[in-house]
């Protein structure tokens, strides 16, 4: 997973509300195990619109995504978070996301940026026009109009997104400990040690 402490770039002025992982990617498109390919299917119900945000070539490419509340909600499928990536989208600013959704978006490296209403309105303004800044070191979302909100996240989030740590790559960071551990118990406790190249447990 890629490090993420900045986002910066044209954001999607989108805002719609209750928008549910089936919207963001169809069902039909969850045979694949890979990501790679998602993002074409990303929206396809929206974007099967004429003028729709996600095809007009003023937002193409946009790392953020401005919607509204209850972002991500429906079934747990990862693959939304897969199609967001896919397309670009590094950031999500909502007043509110499914919690699945919320977690599934970390662990693929997307930050998920939660303000009130009245700030996301002003962003989806702002974003018509001009670029928007999401700044994990500060907590801040900042427009070239002298916009300023600040956010929360989880303190483990926050850090392992600036790290670019995923599950994996938390346990791999712990490596020497976990050997260390593991040699310890060894010692202490040898009837529970695996037997050199075999992998029955000596008892």
């Amino acid at each position: 997973m890629d490090a993420v402490t900045h986002v910066e770039g044209r954001a999607y002025p989108w805002g719609a509300e209750n928008i549910d992982t089936d919207i963001i990617i169809p069902a039909h498109w969850l045979k694949t195990t890979t990501r790679e390919g998602l993002g074409k299917g990303a929206f396809e119900s929206v974007r099967a619109k004429p003028g729709n945000v996600f095809d007009d070539p003023e937002y193409a490419g946009s790392p953020i995504l401005i919607a509204g509340d209850n972002f991500g909600c429906g079934s747990s499928r990862e693959h939304a978070a897969w199609a967001l990536g896919d397309m670009g989208v590094k950031a999500v600013i909502a007043p509110g996301f499914s919690d699945i959704f919320s977690g599934n978006a970390f662990k693929n490296g997307i930050v998920t940026v939660v303000l009130p209403q009245a700030a996301v309105d002003r962003l989806i303004e702002v974003a018509k026009t001009d670029e928007i800044s999401i700044d994990l070191e500060t907590m801040t979302v900042t427009t070239p109009f002298q916009d300023r909100f600040t956010f929360t996240l989880d303190p483990f989030r926050r850090e392992c997104l600036m790290q670019g740590l995923d599950e994996i790559g938390i346990t791999l960071a712990k490596d020497t400990a976990i050997s260390n551990y593991e040699n310890a118990v060894g010692k202490s406790r040898p009837w529970i040690k695996r037997e050199s190249g075999n992998e029955s447990i000596t008892v």
